[in-house]
Order: C-alpha cells, then structure tokens, then sequence
C-alpha cells in the first residue's frame, strides 16, 4: 500500500496523514468532496494541490478502508 503522495510524520499535523509537501489532511479533503466540493474547486482552494493529489487521497482512503477487518454482527 504504497503511496508516494501522501506521508505520515509525527512532526506534521501531529502524525496524520496529509498530502505530501504540505500540511493539508487527507481528512480535509475527503470531508469537502463528502461535502460536495469538486475537484476543480478544491484545487482552487488548495492552490498547493494538483489533481494528481487528490486522487491519490482517494485511493489512500480506499485502500485504508480495504484493509480494515470486517466484524460480523454474530461475534
């Protein structure tokens, strides 16, 4: 689960993930899509991003959520 464009480093942001080279959550910019907020306009906000990152939030996201382990309601 590699992913160049994103770092997690416990001197950034306290530890969380963000984009690469900045200090932007990959939490923020999953919450503005979840928002409705469109790629061209998080890149407007976000002037540091280029669409390349914030598909790389997508598939770290995915790939973090593929990972987890599913409970099954009978445990």
């Amino acid at each position: 689960m590699a992913h160049p464009r994103i770092e997690w480093n416990p001197k950034i942001m306290s530890g969380k993930p963000v984009v690469k080279g900045t200090r932007i959550p990959v939490a923020t910019i999953l919450r503005w899509l979840a928002k409705g907020m469109t790629v061209d306009e998080l890149l407007d906000e976000y002037p540091r991003l280029v669409r390349e990152d914030v598909l790389a939030v997508q598939a770290f996201a995915a790939d973090l959520v593929d990972d987890e382990r599913i409970i099954d309601a009978a445990e």
